[in-house]
């Protein structure tokens, strides 16, 4: 069951998904500078303050007050627009990225924001008898919103021009792939201790009873809380990413019956969704959908998969190579025990839909085999086991799909330097 806290730290984890949050905070700072103003009225008169008539004041608020709010509307219309590129061109999962842009959700929640200051401002003019000095820190307040304004919609509009574009897209799922991974790097069992993916659980299993969804973030810290009171030892089965139905095994625990149902089940957070922020399995699997739509036969854009795959091959190499450089903290959960991130999962997520959908075309073909070579130069022995096994099955899908001899030469010519090339 979700408590208090957890659903503060979901609110906190990402409120730029939240498209509400923003403008309404913007309206309330509104409010607030019109208060600022009634509160400067009752300084009372002050000397070298320069005259500002209330008439003055008035027709820069009409201003932006007739204008705001149908700049605020053509702003809503481009956003959406742009929304809707980004899910027709990518992918439907890139939604909650293209959303989150800051300056889209800054320029929307400004103009918003001017429009209520500007009313509120209006009414206050024309009910109100400022004095000196609370009309000339009305009129500066209004200045700097004018300012402020057009900066922002300046801003916007270049923004705006690529908001929803392919490369821009792209560069928001490789960057939330790659936090995803780099928090990884940084606590690879999420601050429990480490166990290699695929190794036997002891202990009795604990399932959900009744929810059933995507795991999407776990509490390790309060499960580390549970295993000492209870003296007990837990190992997690459902590693956020995971796909869980009554009956399925969140965790195991040891001894058996040591922890509540539950109480262990609430350190989960199943939702309907994956989420970026705690599955790096998630971002590499949009990165590979975005490929396989473009060389589907009604866009056939082969140059946008290679693309994602020279993305595919930054991020994992990245990992890599941080994953053998990191030195071992000690575990500050030491009675939770988390797999590690499997090597072969990554690959399957990352290069399997590329490698089926290109396996007729060859350029794709021929950079699958190349960031595969690459990889057996990393040192990493886990990563290169998997990019030869890789290579292996894009080659026969190649050879089962390819029609030219000469191309299919040039991807055996690659896949042997892989070392994954073997007679016909």
């Amino acid at each position: 069951m979700d408590t208090v806290a957890s659903w503060l730290r979901r609110f906190a984890a990402d409120p730029r998904q939240r498209l509400w949050f923003r403008p309404a905070f913007y309206c309330t700072l509104a409010v607030l500078l019109v208060g600022v103003a009634y509160i400067s009225d009752g300084l009372g008169d002050m000397p070298g303050i320069p005259g500002v008539t209330a008439g003055t004041i008035e027709k820069l608020l009409t201003v932006i007050s007739s204008t705001m709010l149908a700049v605020a509307t053509f702003a809503v219309s481009s956003m959406l627009a742009a929304y809707s590129a980004a899910t027709t061109n990518t992918s439907p999962r890139t939604f909650k990225l293209v959303l989150a842009d800051d300056i889209s959700q800054s320029a929307l929640s400004s103009f918003i924001g001017a429009f209520i200051f500007a009313v509120i401002g209006l009414i206050s003019v024309r009910v109100h008898d400022f004095a000196p000095s609370g009309r000339f820190v009305l009129f500066i307040l209004t200045l700097g919103i004018f300012v402020w304004v057009i900066a922002t919609f300046v801003r916007w509009v270049d923004r705006i021009a690529r908001l929803g574009r392919m490369g821009s897209t792209l560069s928001k799922t490789e960057t939330a792939a790659r936090d995803a991974l780099n928090e990884r790097v940084r606590q690879p069992a999420l601050g429990g201790v480490p166990v290699a993916p695929g190794s036997t659980p002891d202990g009795a299993p604990v399932s959900s009873a009744d929810r059933i969804g995507f795991v999407r973030h776990i509490e390790i810290a309060a499960l580390q809380e549970l295993a000492e009171a209870a003296d007990a030892r837990i190992r997690i089965a459902a590693l956020p990413g995971a796909f869980v139905s009554p009956g399925d095994p969140l965790a195991y625990v040891s001894p058996a019956g040591a922890v509540g149902e539950e109480k262990l089940c609430a350190t989960f957070e199943i939702g309907a969704e994956r989420s970026f922020l705690n599955d790096p399995y998630y971002g590499l699997t949009v990165l590979s959908e975005i490929g396989a739509r473009a060389l589907s036969p009604g866009i056939n854009d082969a140059g946008t998969a290679v693309g994602v795959i020279c993305t595919l091959h930054r991020l994992i190499w990245a990992w890599a190579a941080q994953t053998l450089a990191a030195e071992g903290a000690p575990p500050r959960c030491d009675r939770v025990q988390v797999p590690l991130l499997d090597v072969a999962e990554i690959f399957d997520h990352a290069f399997t839909a590329i490698a089926r959908d290109g396996a007729g075309v060859v350029e794709v073909m021929e950079r699958l085999q190349r960031t595969f070579l690459a990889f057996q130069a990393i040192g990493h022995p886990a990563v290169a086991r998997a990019a030869r096994q890789h290579a292996a099955s894009a080659l026969e899908r190649a050879r089962r799909a390819t029609g030219l001899p000469d191309d299919l030469a040039r991807v055996e010519a690659l896949a042997r330097r892989v070392g994954a090339a073997a007679p016909r």
